[in-house]
């Protein structure tokens, strides 16, 4: 998205100040708060964080930056443009934006959120979608929070015929203030489970939070309902609007059957919809990734796209880095690598998709799931669960699922040598960044 400096000012009602007068005619190319990230022609947003992005303007300058965002008025040789706060100023400005900038948009703004696959979720949407819309703008990695959809927003190209949006929950009222300034038509909850419940009290809690998108939602947009959820009627009730659901359970409007799970963990499934039907190998391990192409599809039909195209839009979809793909160790055991993060429901369907694939052995290297309300009760139950299913369980640096705690370079060790007969999953939160492993083995 590209705009004038003295029109962002406008729009923010907020003072633009700079060494020359021209400076009022920069224009801007899109936003970026990291300043080594940054490409020429940016605003860089200086962002009071862990550390104070105002220390880094100067650098942003140096990198290309046309402008910068600020609570105040620093040395350095770029316009700026000086506001109260500049996470609250990027919102304004991507609300803005939203509204008023993109002129091929026509409302197709999609909405994701979910307790786990939101990003999984993203990148079939956007791989549904683009099988028809020429420009479909999505987020890029995780960005889904106050900071993130705002920079999505900006960095979207004009042209933009559909915007894929995820947005993330860390708390009450932080959806509804993302739909405030994206302004979403349609809506997916991928899946209510336990993850953040030690932030809103439990999974009542997680429920009222993500509904939060359903009740933003405009009376002429949809609700994209996953049937097989538990709490999927729950949820339905929330929407002001039509309502469209997937899944496996043949009461979905648009529903799966599996055909074959492949040795990979990938499955071929039939998909129904209205009287028609068509087959489709989701491109990804795991029935919940099948499910996330179920839902995809529901999101592509609801915005105009043929059936057909849709599926073969999320056959050929690539999910964001670290999440349920393959790799090969040194020695030649397959990786399964889902470290990106980690909650109950996502880790149990990980290791069932573990479990069902060809091998003599099976291995789950496992971290802590942070932020939950009873976190030794999840971990335990998760250790049972891979028993059950005949998987080792190596904990890493938690001893949380009554297991003995190893650091990385002990597991690294232990699973040195294990050939092509041997399978291994990766997981677990961010904060056990366990994709440190993953490049050790490989």
């Amino acid at each position: 998205m590209r705009f004038r400096a003295a029109d962002v000012a406008h729009a923010l009602n907020a003072s633009l100040v700079g060494q020359h007068p021209e400076h009022l005619d920069v224009i801007v190319d899109g936003v970026s708060y990291d300043s080594r990230a940054l490409e020429k022609g940016q605003m860089f947003v200086a962002i009071r964080g862990n550390r104070d992005g105002h220390e880094f303007v100067g650098d942003a300058a140096a990198n290309g930056a046309s402008l910068a965002l600020v609570d105040h008025r620093v040395e350095a040789d770029i316009p700026q443009i000086v506001v109260n706060d500049t996470i609250t100023a990027l919102g304004t400005l991507a609300g803005h934006a939203r509204r008023n900038l993109f002129t091929a948009l026509d409302d197709r703004v999609v909405g994701i959120t979910g307790s786990v696959g939101k990003t999984s979720m993203k990148d079939f949407v956007k791989a549904a979608l683009a099988a028809h819309f020429p420009v479909v703008a999505a987020s890029t990695k995780s960005l889904n929070n106050d900071i993130g959809v705002p920079v999505t927003i900006l960095n979207a190209p004009h042209d933009s015929d559909v915007m894929v949006l995820e947005m993330g929950m860390r708390g009450f009222d932080e959806i509804a203030r993302l739909c405030a300034l994206a302004e979403p038509t349609v809506g997916v909850i991928t899946r209510i489970g336990h993850a953040h419940t030690e932030r809103v009290g439990g999974i009542e809690g997680v429920i009222r939070a993500k509904s939060e998108l359903f009740d933003n939602l405009p009376v002429t947009g949809v609700a994209i309902v996953n049937r097989d959820d538990p709490y999927a009627d729950v949820l339905a009730r929330h929407a002001p609007c039509h309502i469209r659901t997937f899944g496996f359970d043949e009461r979905a409007e648009v529903h799966g059957h599996v055909v074959d799970v492949d040795e990979t963990g990938c499955t071929t499934m039939t998909v129904f919809w209205r009287g028609m039907t068509g087959d489709v190998r989701v491109p990804v391990p795991g029935g919940h990734m099948a499910s996330n192409a179920l839902g995809a599809v529901a999101v592509a039909v609801s915005l105009g796209v043929p059936f057909h195209s849709a599926l073969c839009g999320v056959a050929e979809a690539r999910v964001s880095p670290d999440r349920m793909q393959w790799h090969v160790s040194t020695s030649g055991a397959r990786i399964l690598n889902d470290a990106y993060n980690a909650n109950p429901t996502s880790m149990e369907a990980a290791i069932r998709t573990l479990a069902d694939v060809p091998a003599t052995r099976r291995v789950a290297v496992l971290g802590l799931m942070a932020e939950l309300d009873d976190a030794t009760a999840h971990h335990v139950y998760i250790a049972s669960v891979a028993e059950s299913l005949g998987v080792e369980l190596l904990a890493v640096d938690t001893t949380h699922y009554g297991a003995p705690s190893h650091t990385i370079d002990e597991v690294v060790a232990l699973l040195t040598g294990l050939g092509d007969d041997s399978v291994i999953l990766v997981k677990g939160s961010r904060v056990a960044g366990l994709e440190r492993l993953v490049r050790q083995l490989t």
